[in-house]
C-alpha cells in the first residue's frame, strides 16, 4: 500500500476527528499534545512517543501503509511534519526537562 498523499490523511483524519471539519486544514488543539504523548504500540520502537520516532520509520509507514484509526492518522501528521521540516512546532508543548536534585553540600 503506497502512500496516498495528503488528501487521504485529510479523510482519515477527518473520521479520527483530529482535523475540524472545514475546507481548509486545521488542527484539532490536541493533535499535536497527542504526537507528545501517544506511543508507539508494537514494532521496533515500542513504547517510544510517536513525536521521537525517526524519520526513517516515519517514511517506511508512508511507503507501505500506516496503520488504521488513530494510530495511522497520528503517524501520517507526524510523517508530514517530520517530511517538511516542521518538527520544531512541537518544541514549545514538549515538557520542560526534569531537573535532577540538587546536590547536598559535604
Amino acid at each position: 500500500m503506497q502512500y496516498r498523499g495528503i488528501h487521504s490523511f485529510e479523510k482519515d483524519a477527518a473520521e479520527q476527528k483530529i482535523f475540524e471539519s472545514r475546507s481548509t486544514m486545521n488542527l484539532d488543539s490536541n493533535a499535536l499534545a497527542q504526537l507528545l504523548r501517544y506511543e508507539m504500540p508494537y514494532g521496533k520502537y515500542k513504547g517510544r512517543v510517536l513525536a521521537d520516532l525517526p524519520g526513517h520509520y516515519l517514511g517506511w509507514f508512508a511507503r507501505e501503509g500506516f496503520p488504521g484509526g488513530q494510530l495511522g492518522a497520528l503517524l501520517a501528521l507526524m510523517y508530514e511534519l517530520d517530511h517538511n521540516n516542521l518538527r520544531s512546532l512541537l518544541d514549545p508543548l514538549r515538557p520542560p526537562p526534569l531537573r535532577p536534585y540538587p546536590r547536598k553540600p559535604r
